[in-house]
């Protein structure tokens, strides 16, 4: 029997962590990943990132992508004892934004102070992430030991149904 699981459940693991590994493709079809930090607003995920990057290159060339966040597991008082992290993965598609077209609550909570001048000499942009498809999971809603029983851990719920 799958994980216990709801679209609510999913995007509130979401919006609670901050952290995800983006992939992406290169013009060469060569995958990529890359670590990022993101914000949920209105049900798509910002990511903040150098207009000049690799991630901004080749999303403006190819706009789908996928995200897997982590959330950390552990056995309380003993942490000294590993447990693999549970995951949502998740495809969507990108798109590259000036920080002019985003809303500013997303600069805000990605620590951007105004919209058109550069940082330190770099210029930045905004990637807007809108899930599709389903959330696939792995140890989201279940007690830890269940997550030893891939059949119990693993979930998949639809998108469909975004915070707004």
């Amino acid at each position: 029997m799958p994980a216990p699981i709801t679209t609510d459940l999913v995007w509130t693991e979401i919006e609670r962590r901050s952290f995800a590994v983006l992939s992406y493709v290169t013009p060469g079809s060569e995958a990529r990943s890359a670590g990022i930090v993101y914000v949920v607003v209105g049900g798509k995920l910002y990511i903040r990132v150098a207009d000049d990057s690799w991630k901004a290159k080749h999303i403006r060339l190819n706009p789908n992508v996928a995200l897997n966040v982590t959330i950390p597991k552990r056995v309380p008082l003993m942490p000294w004892i590993q447990i693999p992290q549970a995951t949502i993965a998740f495809k969507g598609t990108a798109r590259v934004l000036g920080a002019e077209e985003v809303d500013d609550t997303v600069l805000e909570a990605l620590g951007h102070a105004t919209g058109h001048e550069p940082e330190g000499g770099v210029v930045v942009c905004f990637l807007e992430v809108a899930p599709r498809g389903h959330f696939a999971t792995y140890g989201v809603g279940v007690p830890l030991l269940a997550m030893r029983d891939p059949t119990k851990a693993r979930g998949r719920v639809p998108v469909e149904g975004a915070p707004a």
